[in-house]
């Protein structure tokens, strides 16, 4: 490659190292050779350093530059002072110590984007989040619900551009760029950079919107159904594209989340896919076996209670629980029986347990039964 310097080599990337490395690379050396941090013996070189470093990082971080430099070296970016053209590192120090930036991240969007900073450029609308409590039964069939938002939206007055009436920028000619030449210590660079008049839009509004004051968002309140799938569990966060605040100077909207509670249900418990429900059944009906209708989260089903059914007894009801999100996959329904012993007892059936009682196979039983 014909050149007299090698970038990847100052930022020390290899040839194939995608924008990402090249950020973290710059980043770690921008903050590291900073003219600010130097000692006093060095502050020649560190300036030295930084400018390189901004150099290299303002080519490789660029599609077109970096491919250009690829086939052609530095000297594509050279003129007679030996400067690139296109960025002013003199610049990038002074707006760093004065605070015109708030961190590297500024610079390095600078840097990679010709000079437009974050604050001219359109800004994605904040995520919202929204607590929606749901019941068992509308776990186990899935429904739709409406909710209510008070969120930013473009005002509708002026389509969220602050204004109605625009005129083409006299400072920049609609470009929304201005090029300032300036001569400095490492001699004569050229910067590109937002208009200051038209903060990088290339028109200024002639009017000011009534409806938002020419913030071009307004806070609304908005109806919204949405549509709560099958089998969703507590905590999980459904998302709504687009459906969060509106960005700033034509960004994106954000996305809304809608965080799932399931409300406390009075007979049954979930566990997963499965659900679990205690039933109580007489003593007879534990030894001697039965059919019974139990309750499932849609309606009721019949239940065998084979004899001598021991009370807790945990019974399996198949794909009688709730679904698997996006699954056809159904839980079972877990039914805990718990033998009821009558408090209140005629003669008749005291005297009949009695006999019981003395029956010696019985006796075992009623002991195991009962204690």
């Amino acid at each position: 490659m014909a050149g007299t310097k090698d970038y990847y080599q100052i930022l020390g990337v290899n040839k194939n190292a995608a924008k990402e490395e090249i950020k973290r690379a710059y980043k770690k050396l921008a903050l590291k050779y900073h003219p600010d941090r130097a000692p006093e013996d060095k502050k020649k070189e560190y300036e030295e350093k930084f400018k390189e470093i901004n150099e290299a990082a303002s080519i490789l971080g660029d599609d077109k530059k970096r491919q250009q430099y690829d086939q052609f070296g530095s000297s594509a970016f050279q003129g007679g002072s030996g400067a690139h053209p296109g960025f002013d590192f003199s610049d990038i120090m002074s707006q760093f110590r004065s605070g015109a930036f708030g961190n590297f991240e500024d610079i390095f969007d600078q840097l990679f984007s010709g000079g437009q900073t974050r604050s001219s450029r359109a800004r994605r609308g904040s995520d919202l989040l929204y607590e929606l409590e749901v019941t068992l039964e509308e776990v186990a069939e899935g429904t739709s619900k409406t909710i209510h938002l008070n969120k930013l939206e473009n005002c509708e007055k002026c389509r969220g551009k602050g204004a109605q009436q625009f005129e083409k920028c006299p400072h920049c000619q609609g470009s929304g760029y201005l090029k300032r030449v300036e001569r400095t210590v490492f001699g004569i660079f050229q910067q590109t950079g937002p208009c200051p008049y038209c903060h990088g839009k290339g028109e200024l509004p002639q009017d000011s919107c009534p409806a938002c004051g020419g913030e071009g968002l307004v806070r609304k309140r908005k109806e919204l159904a949405v549509k709560i799938p099958p089998g969703v569990e507590e905590g999980m966060k459904l998302r709504v594209p687009g459906e969060g605040e509106a960005g700033e100077r034509s960004g994106s909207n954000g996305d809304l989340y809608v965080e799932i509670q399931v409300k406390e249900h009075p007979i049954f418990t979930r566990e997963g896919e499965d659900i679990q429900i205690k039933i109580p059944i007489s003593f007879t009906q534990a030894v001697l076996g039965d059919e019974i209708e139990v309750p499932i989260i849609n309606g009721s089903a019949r239940l065998k209670i084979p004899p001598g059914t021991q009370s807790e007894t945990i019974l399996r009801m198949r794909e009688k629980g709730l679904p698997a999100v996006n699954s056809p996959r159904r839980g079972d329904q877990l039914v805990a029986v718990r033998i009821e012993v009558p408090d209140k007892l005629s003669k008749k059936q005291i005297d009949l347990i009695k006999q019981l009682h003395e029956e010696k196979p019985m006796k075992s039983f009623l002991k195991m039964m009962f204690g």
